[in-house]
């Protein structure tokens, strides 16, 4: 192999034997190759990196369900019940506001302290009939207290239905309740909570 003087490394043509040079400069070159190629295998690219990112979420999401999964559900149904109770007292605060601090009839007819099932249409009956799952009772069977209203005018979107959990809820027993107390101030509860405490806003 010929080399260009000018061009070797210092240490290189320090001496005047030719073949000296020659597997000198040959020896530098080919450790600077092998490095290039041992840092070039250490890069990972970016198609590598999503693609380990996505194992390692998928991974993640199946160990998540298979650990616990029904207290994993058991979570989101109690989520969804704070949320639902949430925006019917909110719904119930703005239409008091609107009103001129009166509120819905259903909720002004009301006896202070006592405990209702919230309902979607008028229900006369049978209200205290799921009383078992509830963590606070309803007061009596009559107690329905029919919050269509608030749907109707645009307060809510539609009175909530609380996730079954150990009861079965629907329109005329909604699996949530309404009280309000001598000061005003009015709770709305869940009648289940399952992997909480028991779920309610008062305001």
């Amino acid at each position: 192999m010929i080399v260009v003087a000018g061009s070797m490394p210092h240490m290189c043509y320090n001496n005047k034997r030719s073949d000296y040079v020659n597997e000198c400069y040959y020896r530098i070159i080919n450790k600077t190759n092998i490095m290039t190629k041992s840092k070039s295998k250490k890069a990972f690219t970016l198609i590598e990196l999503l693609i380990v990112i996505s194992i390692i979420a998928v991974i993640s999401a199946v160990v998540f369900v298979t650990l616990d999964p029904l207290s994993r559900f058991a979570d989101t149904r109690d989520a969804r019940r704070w949320s639902e109770a949430s925006a019917v007292l909110s719904a119930i605060k703005i239409d008091q506001v609107d009103n001129g601090g009166a509120y819905l009839t259903s909720i002004g007819n009301m006896v202070a302290g006592e405990v209702y099932m919230v309902t979607n249409g008028s229900v006369g009956t049978g209200c205290a009939d799921q009383n078992t799952y509830c963590d606070t009772d309803v007061t009596a069977d009559t107690n329905c207290v029919d919050l269509s209203g608030l749907a109707s005018e645009g307060y809510l979107g539609d009175v909530p239905i609380s996730p079954d959990g150990s009861g079965e809820w629907s329109a005329s027993s909604t699996g949530y309740t309404l009280q309000r107390n001598a000061s005003g101030i009015v709770t709305v509860r869940a009648c289940e909570s399952e992997n909480t405490s028991e779920i309610w806003v008062a305001r």
